[in-house]
């Protein structure tokens, strides 16, 4: 009760509540965590500071991804795809952009690599979302 009161105090934490998947806990553990989103430079570079990146092995010319990198917090990470598995649940049942992009995903890929590629996905949104200050639109994502 305390941290929801906490995430309901922060403008922050408010603003990235309205984001499918992210509730009080993973916000302000975001924040809390990254600190200041001017240090990254781009959306990919909070996205690989939270692991949610592939591993990338390339030899003789041939760039091969992996699965995920796994560095950086692992209980923010995990937050993070938990909240990504709950959207893709409800995104069955929405006609948005970022619902559909994650029902093709599911379709391809299956449930687990597209809750991972939506973490990552939200993790971009968070960057541009707490560096421009603006909130979220489901249309823009």
């Amino acid at each position: 009760k305390r941290l929801a009161a906490q995430a309901d105090n922060n403008e922050d934490s408010r603003r990235l509540m309205t984001i499918p998947g992210i509730g009080p806990i993973t916000a302000t553990s975001l924040l809390a965590l990254i600190g200041d989103v001017n240090e990254f430079k781009r959306g990919r570079n909070l996205s690989e500071y939270l692991g949610l990146v592939p591993r990338q092995n390339s030899s003789g010319g041939k760039d091969r991804l992996g699965g995920i990198t796994k560095k950086g917090n692992t209980k923010l990470r995990t937050l993070l795809v938990h909240g990504a598995r709950s959207a893709l649940r409800v995104a069955q049942k929405r006609q948005d952009r970022l619902s559909l992009w994650a029902q093709d995903v599911a379709k391809r890929r299956g449930n687990n690599v597209a809750a991972v590629a939506l973490a990552n996905k939200h993790a971009r949104i968070i960057w541009a979302m707490l560096k421009n200050k603006e909130d979220y639109r489901m249309t823009a994502a």
